[in-house]
């Protein structure tokens, strides 16, 4: 529709209701309904109207109950009975409402529910249904691929733009269509199987009677992955007053002043802690042959120089500031407010890698890794085990491992994948790097853990929310050499924010099926 059309006929409604005001029937009202604008333009209802109103809004449903109930809302009595295959229809139709109320309620799980924040909407599920219709009405055989390629790749495929939210859309579709579901042997949750043939109201029924009480489980999820955005919203509350504080004024006895305090005393801290830049011409002239790991760790260096200069320049500036000897400008305000709020600035975040820690964690982590570089570039020699989490650019080494392998054994490049073996040990267990790869420390598993024991994942511990993960040893291998059997390929990410911070995919060994893994979300992560 034309917003602006639409602006103008609000304007004169407006006016009517004035006019109206007066005289009219004392149980005269004007019902008017509106959808939640798509942008701040949008925002055209006059004052006047939402003033002399009241309003009642229509909260989207929490939970896979409510999810479920309106799901199957979409529907009627008469839709369940209109197709030839009317078992069929309506055993595929309940999975499929359960699948779009899962699909669009994990979101609230963040990152481990789904990668990115898709828009799902009922459009999606009665599409899906009318293709079903369509499908049983043409072949006497319920053809289960297409059905979950339809819906799962096109209907609501459509939206998803990362890989592995696609795989999750494909595996929830492989667990809840397929020929199992008309023997009555499917479940669609722990504790809720898919219902016989039934009525309209007996669905509704069945999900008031059935359906277990909400909880994770019922995503495929692991409990700990609602302990984990319960932490993160509340955290995200605190963060909001603390930034809603008032800024200027004595908050209560030299409140301006203890605010100047802090932040001179965190950035003279800083300065202090702070090291020399690498001399990169002094690294050059030291190393003997340029081989792909000492490309890695003179880029490395590079980059750290980049940022820490930047560290440095910006301190410096906001210090020569607070002492009067320079206008304070707008960048130099917010680099006062992040040493307050303990964030890490924006300048100095363009510069770095992707990070959810607080500024004080933040810098003892950059120090950490300046160690690390430091102790990398004394002789140039492989550490024995390398902390992954600790480069800008993580790729880049583990590319560096597939490149040394290529060249030692003349493989081509491009027919290599890695290989991850999860070692029993922890890094002080090792004192020199091994003759082919790399040892790999610092990484953590989020949805499940690994049980060192039997080598395989496992089911999480109840609140061990990002369980450390032993050593891994990494080597190049030919790709037509690699074993995929009962293999989970699990997605490595720099932070629990997923998405974007993806870096690689190990293939982890597991007993039980991979798409358990799937759909608990399960990844490795650099840094927690």
């Amino acid at each position: 529709q034309n917003i602006h059309l639409v602006a103008k006929w609000l304007s004169s409604l407006e006016k009517k209701l004035e006019q109206h005001s007066e005289g009219s029937h004392r149980d005269f009202r004007v019902f008017v309904s509106a959808e939640p604008a798509p942008c701040p333009e949008s925002h055209v209802i006059p004052q006047g109207i939402l003033e002399n109103s009241i309003k009642i809004t229509s909260e989207a449903p929490t939970g896979m109950h409510a999810n479920l109930h309106k799901a199957l809302d979409n529907f009627s009595q008469d839709t369940l009975e209109m197709c030839s295959q009317e078992k069929e229809f309506r055993s595929i139709l309940f999975a499929l409402c359960y699948f779009h109320a899962v699909v669009a309620e994990r979101r609230k799980f963040g990152p481990q529910g789904w990668n990115r924040p898709y828009p799902f909407s009922t459009g999606d599920l009665t599409i899906s249904v009318s293709v079903l219709y369509n499908y049983l009405e043409a072949s006497s055989k319920v053809p289960y691929d297409d059905l979950r390629y339809l819906v799962g790749e096109i209907m609501y495929g459509g939206h998803i733009t990362d890989d592995w939210d696609r795989r999750l859309c494909r595996t929830y579709l492989e667990e809840f269509i397929k020929p199992e579901m008309l023997e009555g042997e499917l479940c669609l949750a722990p504790g809720f199987p898919l219902p016989g043939n039934m009525d309209y109201s007996g669905y509704h029924q069945y999900i008031d009677d059935a359906l277990p009480p909400e909880s994770p489980h019922l995503y495929g999820l692991h409990p700990n992955a609602e302990i984990g955005f319960l932490t993160q919203r509340s955290e995200q509350l605190l963060r909001t007053l603390l930034e809603l504080q008032p800024r200027d004024g004595s908050a209560g006895e030299g409140g301006a002043g203890t605010r100047e305090e802090t932040v001179q005393a965190r950035l003279e801290e800083m300065l202090e802690k702070l090291t020399d830049e690498f001399n990169m011409a002094e690294l050059m002239a030291k190393v003997e042959e340029r081989t792909p790991y000492a490309v890695v760790a003179l880029q490395e260096c590079e980059r750290m120089n980049v940022l820490t200069a930047e560290i440095r320049r910006s301190l410096a500036e906001l210090e020569l500031g607070l002492k009067g000897e320079l206008t304070m400008t707008s960048d130099m305000e917010n680099l006062q407010n992040s040493l307050f709020l303990d964030t890490v600035p924006e300048c100095w975040v363009r510069r770095s890698y992707p990070s959810t820690a607080s500024l004080g964690s933040w810098f003892a982590d950059l120090l950490a890794r300046i160690n690390e570089l430091e102790a990398w570039t004394r002789d140039f020699s492989l550490p024995s085990t390398l902390w992954l989490g600790g480069f800008f650019n993580p790729q880049s080494i583990l590319t560096a491992i597939m490149q040394t392998t290529a060249r030692k054994n003349k493989w081509p490049l491009d027919k290599m994948t890695l290989q991850c073996d999860v070692t029993k040990k922890s890094r002080e267990d090792f004192a020199s790097a091994p003759r082919e790869g790399a040892y790999v420390h610092g990484l953590f598993m989020e949805g499940a853990r690994w049980d060192a024991q039997s080598g395989i994942i496992t089911d999480a511990r109840l609140q061990e929310l990002t369980p450390a993960m032993p050593v891994v040893f990494i080597r190049a291998i030919p790709a037509d050499k690699q074993d995929t059997r009962a293999l989970y390929p699990c997605p490595l990410y720099k932070t629990r924010q997923r998405g974007p911070t993806y870096v690689w995919t190990f293939n982890l060994k597991t007993k039980e099926n991979p798409s358990k893994w799937v759909l608990a979300g399960v990844a490795l992560l650099l840094q927690v």
